[in-house]
């Protein structure tokens, strides 16, 4: 990750200072990132992809073999400060594409509140397992096995766990 977060804070033209401040966070924080001596949450590698304008897999994605195989408790995992929310990237944008695929698991008990994306971005839901109210902050919709959502994702939404072992693929779109 830290490689992939200096790549993009050089090719967008940033020092550490000026992306530390569109990101919100602290200078330090950033400069021991870049150093692989931290280990960010979800909701400081999100800031940090809307301050950059990439997506959130660029920062943490390694180069993709010709076959990719992902077994079930694989791939890069990141977490959640507010909430049980956990995400596993399954499939990042190749290149040219802005799309990224994501194994996500929630429990009941915690809501997880997404700041807005990069500008245009859409995020479709698919629930495997359990019950899970997302959408928009306000237009928020319960969803069940099987059920599908697509909404915009530059705009502030949520999700929340309705039952336990709460789990659903979700592809965040990038136009």
């Amino acid at each position: 990750m830290a490689a992939s977060l200096r790549r993009e804070r050089t090719r967008a033209g940033l020092s550490l200072s000026e992306l530390a401040k569109r990101a919100g966070i602290a200078k330090s924080t950033l400069s021991q990132l870049e150093a692989a001596s931290g280990n960010p949450s979800m909701e400081t590698l999100w800031a940090l992809g809307v301050a950059l304008g990439v997506p959130f897999s660029a920062l943490i994605e390694a180069p993709a073999p010709a076959v990719q195989v992902l077994r079930a408790g694989e791939g890069p995992t990141v977490h959640s400060e507010q909430s049980s929310y956990t995400a596993v990237l399954l499939s990042a944008s190749p290149p040219g594409a802005r799309r990224d695929i994501y194994r996500t698991q929630l429990e009941p008990g915690s809501v997880r509140a997404s700041d807005p994306h990069i500008p245009g971005t859409v995020e479709h839901l698919i629930v495997s397992t359990g019950r899970v109210k997302a959408g928009p902050r306000g237009e928020e919709v319960e969803l069940g096995p099987g059920d599908y959502l697509a909404f915009r994702g530059d705009v502030p939404h949520s999700y929340e766990a309705l039952a336990p072992g709460t789990a659903f693929v979700l592809v965040m779109q990038h136009v």
